[in-house]
């Protein structure tokens, strides 16, 4: 069993192969170890407590990833040991922040007001969160080869920050603002310093802890204030046509994904061997509309997330496990030089009627 430690016990550290669900996976081999309890260079936030993993389901983990052609749907479980809220799961359960709609947002400028007002103050500290053990363990499986993409929820841009390529952004990004009237896209860090010249008395200390804090930023990467605060702000216009307003690059609730993005996701999807799911509840039809199409297409899901998801039912495979430990250990038990064993036409091929059982995982 790993333990708080992240050592893999002696029992399994001897080079054997093991039998999950009928099945003969890869061994695990001696002196594997998690890294992920600790912060990486750089990093800010904490990883989230360790219990324990199961040996026999990270084994199995193991080889689903040495067979490569694996696309990798991301949540924001997968951000949160990097210090960034969620909505949902152990960490958001208690968070009563409600996300602004697109509806509100393009209903009144108040709204406007009240979000750029504290999209300024948490701004600082978004832009500071760095990727933690289960976004570095991702874009080493993406440089051995064995990933192919990566599909992202999340707006936080960690998974570009710790060297994944390609991702798509499904959600958009908070690194991003587009203007609604003419469309032209600008760089929020640019944007963050015109709402500074443009509001001179609003002090953002007092809201970012310099340190790097993120317990009072909200999912959003937003700041609750004070109605009385936001009165006093003044967000800025586009640059180029003088109008607006200024949104950012992100997919709010009640707004739909682009149809070419969710059309270039489903693409994947149909290219991977396993749809692998990380730091998701899969709660949100936009995400889970990803599982649902894998299982309807005879693509292998594996789920690997704290707390149950929606999607439990159509898993071949699923663990409840911290994110960071479980893919670190993953990444260790394989052989540098992994690589995949096949494309999926081969294996599908190779588990046709003539040959035996499906594809699909067990």
């Amino acid at each position: 069993m790993i333990t708080g430690n992240i050592v893999i016990s002696a029992e399994w550290a001897v080079h054997r192969r093991l039998v999950y669900r009928g099945r003969v996976t890869v061994a695990i081999p001696p002196g594997a170890r998690a890294l992920a309890a600790a912060p990486q260079d750089g990093m800010t936030g904490t990883t989230a407590p360790v219990t324990s993993v199961d040996t026999e389901e990270l084994s199995a983990l193991v080889d689903v990833l040495g067979r490569g052609c694996v696309v990798v749907l991301g949540g924001a479980g997968l951000s949160t040991e990097s210090g960034v809220p969620d909505y949902r799961g152990p960490t958001g359960i208690a968070r009563n922040a409600q996300p602004m709609t697109y509806q509100e947002f393009t209903g009144s400028p108040e709204a406007q007001r009240r979000y750029w007002a504290r999209s300024y103050a948490g701004w600082p500290v978004m832009h500071r969160v760095r990727p933690n053990a289960g976004h570095q363990a991702v874009a080493e499986l993406q440089r051995r080869g064995l990933v192919d993409a990566v599909v992202t929820q999340n707006v936080d841009r960690l998974h570009h920050a710790a060297g994944s390529d390609p991702v798509v952004e499904l959600h958009g990004t908070l690194h991003r603002v587009v203007c609604l009237a003419c469309r032209v896209v600008s760089d929020r860090a640019t944007v963050q310093e015109r709402l500074a010249e443009a509001n001179p008395g609003f002090e953002v200390s007092l809201f970012a802890d310099t340190d790097g804090d993120t317990t009072s930023v909200r999912p959003d990467g937003d700041v609750a204030l004070a109605e009385s605060m936001v009165a006093g702000f003044r967000p800025v216009d586009c640059l180029d046509c003088g109008a607006g307003p200024l949104k950012p690059d992100v997919v709010f609730f009640g707004e739909n994904v682009p149809k070419d993005r969710v059309t270039h996701c489903f693409a994947l999807v149909d290219a991977a061997r396993t749809l692998l799911v990380l730091g998701s509840s899969l709660t949100v039809m936009s995400g889970y509309r990803f599982v649902r199409h894998a299982r309807k297409h005879g693509v292998g899901v594996v789920i690997v997330n704290r707390g149950p998801t929606r999607g439990d039912g159509d898993a071949d495979l699923r663990l409840d496990a911290p994110l960071g430990v479980t893919l670190t250990a993953a990444v260790q038990a394989l052989a540098p030089a992994s690589r995949p064993r096949g494309t999926r036409s081969e294996e599908i091929a190779d588990h046709s009627p003539a040959h035996g059982p499906s594809h699909r995982l067990p």
